[in-house]
């Protein structure tokens, strides 16, 4: 079997689990988003009187943090409610951040666990050795009930990784440059896993982006097995108490690819697919008014820090404003530490609240018509972050600070290269 396929056995309590069989797992962690208020009226809907296990459930304030109307302060309200009434002390209130860096942070993201949240990038957990799946309100609801649901064991591929980034380039590049080479229904329903030197090299925020990012082609799950990469992450997080499990050899992948990522520049996801990629040579000077840093896949601390670096000493452009927003408190605290939001700030950057803000168009930073985005997020569907007739490159965060800076996409190599030591 898979690593996978043994860590979906555990949990249905099956000695062993096949592609294409329906199985029945206990759920390690549930989250739930303040967009699924539905998760609570469908919970009630099919008979639930009380969570069965509600200490394996957390409560994300994450997509409205802090509320921007009536409707999303009253649907806070309720899931407040809902966690005293339930006795969930898993509230990740307005302050915390996005909730699949929160679960990083926190120690939940850990090998051989299954995680279920109400939000797509759910994938992002297979960064730590982890299953982790996005479902909807009504599947949330029925783990609420029986602290169990169904999944269908996926096919999975299998991608190796070979080679060094260049500079200025990050995992960002190399997820999309995959994406755009896959197309967007590639692995709909299946398992990914990442494998190969350079996944090793890898840090766990730049792993934390590669499976985020595999939902933008249709993934149930992703994996990378752990390493001494994630064992030093679950060490610094207190995460102690994890199982290890490892893909049987001779386990027969529905397909597998190879990438030397050392041929991949800065790429370029245009308007309106994620994956429309291009090298960033095809869009260079295209006007942008706004420059967004943040989410779950472009907000850690290192997305921060390579900003950081870009901007020291120097202005945003007049003509474009630049958001960033941390994907938790914890980066945040870790970026005011070290420096990084300060320097930003003094380049013109605006901070807002950890969350996700702009990234699902309802507030803090929308786009009127016409107006143009370089983010650092997830998708650039029309409307994604405000109005339909807005544009929305996505990049990495290199690529969208020289932007910033620039006020046009912007290639971020001469703005990290060094020479004799110096800028």
């Amino acid at each position: 079997m898979h690593a996978l396929e043994k860590i979906m056995a555990h949990h249905a309590g099956v000695a062993e689990v096949c592609t294409g069989e329906i199985v029945n797992c206990l759920v390690d962690t549930a989250g739930i988003n303040d967009i699924y208020l539905q998760v609570v009226h469908s919970f009630t809907e099919i008979n639930g009187k009380r969570v069965k296990y509600p200490d394996n459930v957390l409560v994300f304030m994450d997509h409205y943090a802090p509320a921007s109307s009536v409707r999303q302060a009253e649907n806070q309200k309720a899931f407040r409610d809902f966690c005293r009434e339930q006795s969930i002390a898993g509230l990740m209130d307005v302050h915390e951040g996005v909730c699949h860096q929160v679960l990083a942070d926190r120690g939940y993201s850990k090998p051989g666990s299954l995680i279920v949240v109400t939000d797509s990038h759910t994938t992002t957990h297979g960064a730590f050795g982890a299953f982790g799946t996005g479902v909807g309100a009504t599947d949330l609801a029925c783990i609420l009930k029986t602290g169990m649901l169904w999944f269908r064991v996926p096919e999975i591929v299998r991608i190796n990784l070979v080679g060094e980034l260049q500079e200025g380039v990050s995992a960002k590049d190399v997820i999309l440059h995959m994406i755009g080479d896959l197309g967007a229904d590639y692995a709909v329903y299946r398992g990914v896993e990442f494998a190969g030197a350079a996944i090793a090299k890898m840090t766990i925020a730049q792993r934390m982006t590669i499976c985020n990012m595999c939902t933008e082609f249709g993934a149930k799950v992703t994996y990378i097995q752990p390493d001494e990469v994630t064992f030093a992450h679950l060490a610094e997080v207190g995460a102690d108490t994890y199982t290890v499990y490892e893909t049987d050899k001779g386990y027969s992948y529905w397909a597998e690819h190879t990438y030397d990522i050392s041929t991949i520049g800065p790429q370029i996801a245009a308007p309106a697919s994620v994956d429309n990629v291009s090298d960033i040579s095809r869009y260079l000077g295209v006007l942008v008014q706004q420059a967004y840093l943040g989410s779950c896949t472009g907000g850690r601390l290192e997305d921060l820090a390579v900003a950081a670096e870009i901007l020291k000493g120097r202005q945003v452009h007049k003509d474009t404003r630049m958001l960033v927003v941390p994907a938790s408190r914890q980066v945040l605290m870790n970026a005011m530490e070290r420096g990084y939001m300060q320097t930003l700030v003094a380049a013109g950057a605006t901070f807002v609240t950890p969350s996700c803000a702009a990234c699902l168009g309802t507030h803090e930073g929308l786009i009127a018509s016409g107006e143009t985005c370089i983010s650092a997020a997830n998708r650039n569907f029309p409307g994604r972050m405000g109005h339909r007739e807005g544009k929305i490159y996505l990049a990495s965060p290199a690529v969208v600070a020289a932007s910033a800076l620039e006020g046009r996409i912007a290639d971020p190599v001469p703005y990290m290269r060094k020479e004799g030591g110096q800028e």
